[in-house]
C-alpha cells in the first residue's frame, strides 16, 4: 500500500482540474489556500469566484490524520470503530452562472483504519454526479457515456451497479425526489487488490474533466432569462438540503473537526426557497422534475 502515491496523484488532480476549470472561465482565477489540522494533517483549498462561467468553483485537497474514526467512517464497517485513521481526497463542487449549464460535483478519497499490531484496512471512495436546472438529453447522455468508459476496464457490472449506487445515494427523502441526474458512487472499495483500486479511482478521477467541461462548453453561452435565473436559484435549495442534511463527506468532515470554510465550500453563493412552488405545466421548469430526475438509463435510451 502506496500511501504517497495516491497523495502524489491527488495533488497533481487538484491542480490538473483547478487549470481546466479557469481556462473554461477565462476571466477568473483560483486563490489557493493551505491549511493544518491541529489533530493532524491538512490541507489546500482552492476557490474561484464570480467569474466569467463559475459563480463559484471549489476544489479541495485534505490529508487528515485522527485518532478516532468519526461514527460517518465507520457506520458501515462497527468493527473498525475507535480505531486511528488517515483519510485524503478531492472533492469540489462546481456552481455556474448561467441556469443552462448544470451544477457538478465530484469526489474521490482513500480511507486507512489502523490498529497498533494489526494489519492497516484501507479503502477507496468517490464518484460525480450531475444537477441541471434546464434538463438537455444531450448532456445527460454524454456524461454517463464517459463514466461508463470509465468503468468499462474493471468490470461489465462496475457502471450499472456504481450508477444505481450514485441514483440511490443522492436522493432527498424528504422531497421524494433525486438530487440530479446522477453519474458513479462508490464507497468502501477494497473487493480489488490495492493496485486495481487505485486506478480505479484514478479513472474516475481522470474522466471528470473529460465528462464536465463539454456540457459547460455548450451550455455557457447560451441566453437566459431573469425568470431561469430565479428557478435556479430556488433549485439550488435542495443541493443546500442534501449537503447538509445527507452528504456523508460533509458529515465526516464536521465530525472531525475538519476546516469548516472548507467543509461548505460546496454550498452555492446565492440561493432562494419558496414556499410550495409549483411549476406551470409543460413548462420546461416541469419537465426536469417529471422528465430528467427520474430514474433512467440514459445510456439505453441513447
Amino acid at each position: 500500500m502506496e500511501i504517497e502515491q495516491v497523495r502524489s496523484y491527488l495533488l497533481q488532480l487538484q491542480d490538473t482540474i483547478c487549470a481546466a476549470l479557469a481556462e473554461e472561465d477565462g476571466a477568473a482565477e483560483f486563490i489557493t489556500d493551505e491549511w493544518q489540522r491541529p489533530e493532524g494533517g491538512g490541507g489546500r483549498s482552492r476557490v474561484l469566484a464570480e467569474g466569467a462561467v463559475f459563480e463559484r468553483a471549489g476544489v479541495n485537497f485534505s490529508h487528515v490524520r485522527g485518532a478516532s474514526l468519526p461514527p460517518s467512517a465507520s457506520a458501515s464497517r462497527p468493527e473498525l470503530a475507535g480505531r486511528s485513521f488517515q483519510a485524503m481526497g478531492v472533492s469540489l463542487v462546481i456552481h455556474p452562472r448561467n441556469p443552462h449549464v448544470p451544477t457538478s460535483h465530484a469526489n474521490v478519497r482513500m480511507f486507512v483504519a489502523e490498529k497498533p499490531g494489526q494489519e492497516p484496512v484501507w479503502w477507496f471512495g468517490g464518484g460525480y454526479d450531475l444537477t441541471p436546472y434546464y434538463g438537455n438529453r444531450e448532456d445527460c447522455v454524454s456524461w454517463h457515456r464517459v463514466a461508463a468508459e470509465a468503468c468499462a476496464p474493471f468490470g461489465e457490472d462496475v457502471y450499472p451497479r456504481f450508477k444505481r449506487w450514485c441514483d440511490e445515494y443522492f436522493y432527498l427523502k424528504h422531497r421524494r425526489e433525486p438530487r440530479g441526474v446522477g453519474g458513479l458512487f462508490f464507497d468502501d472499495l477494497n473487493e480489488w487488490d490495492f493496485a486495481t483500486s487505485f486506478a480505479f479511482m484514478r479513472s474516475v478521477g481522470d474522466s471528470y474533466i473529460r465528462a464536465y467541461r463539454p456540457i459547460v462548453q455548450r451550455r455557457k453561452n447560451t441566453a437566459f432569462s431573469d425568470a431561469e435565473r430565479q428557478f435556479q436559484l430556488y433549485r439550488r435549495g435542495r443541493y443546500v438540503e442534501f449537503n447538509l442534511v445527507y452528504d456523508r463527506g460533509t458529515l465526516f468532515g464536521l465530525q472531525s473537526d475538519g476546516r469548516t470554510e472548507a467543509i461548505l465550500m460546496s454550498l452555492p453563493p446565492l440561493v432562494r426557497w419558496e414556499y410550495n412552488y409549483q411549476p406551470p405545466a409543460g413548462s420546461p421548469e416541469a419537465e426536469l422534475t417529471g422528465y430528467y430526475l427520474q430514474d433512467r438509463d440514459w445510456l439505453g435510451e441513447e
